[in-house]
């Protein structure tokens, strides 16, 4: 049976060097953030950090916490069929106990932690989306306190700590990756 992974993790933590890695190694990425641009893009709203964070709170005000995870578990349950799926962007711990009983325990959680201040440099200097301290402060705190971000994090089954090189990264997801598929990668 093919396989679903989650990357989990704070913004700037590199979960999309995960995401680009199992990419490349033939899963079926699934973005959990493009529900949010797609229906950005059809209310003709500008997409600022701000403008993204009110939009994503009132989406899940509006349709339940776990509404993301509801709009994808149809795309979740076809791509499955065909390759093993990696989920980009799960945030919430209802998001992921959605799945959770939806999938069982077919759905994993790699969660990629990064030292509070490394993130912080790392997100202003990227060239896709760069914050500055203060923005990501308040990302940060609103994806904890209004997303229940932590929850996934917390319970994630497996972690990769990311200070190091992308060396030593891609060492421990091969690890991880070899233990999930139960055999190599």
């Amino acid at each position: 049976m093919n396989k679903i992974v989650a990357i989990v993790g704070m913004c700037g933590s590199g979960k999309s060097v995960a995401t680009d890695i199992l990419e490349q190694k033939n899963w079926f990425k699934i973005y959990f953030g493009g529900i949010t641009y797609k229906k950005m893009a059809e209310a003709g709203i500008e997409r600022t950090p701000d403008s993204e964070r009110i939009f994503r709170e009132e989406l899940r005000r509006k349709y339940g916490p776990e509404c993301y995870a509801k709009l994808l578990l149809p795309e979740i349950k076809k791509a499955i069929l065909k390759k093993n799926v990696v989920l980009d962007g799960l945030y919430s711990w209802y998001e992921y106990k959605y799945l959770a009983k939806e999938l069982g325990d077919n759905l994993k959680l790699i969660c990629v932690v990064t030292d509070k201040n490394i993130r912080y440099e790392r997100i202003a200097k990227r060239p896709d989306r760069p914050f500055n301290r203060k923005t990501v402060i308040e990302r940060d705190l609103s994806e904890i306190e209004n997303l229940a971000k932590g929850g996934p994090i917390s319970y994630a089954d497996y972690y990769i700590f990311n200070n190091g090189t992308l060396e030593n990264y891609k060492e421990r997801l091969d690890e991880i990756l070899k233990e999930i598929l139960g055999s190599d990668i």
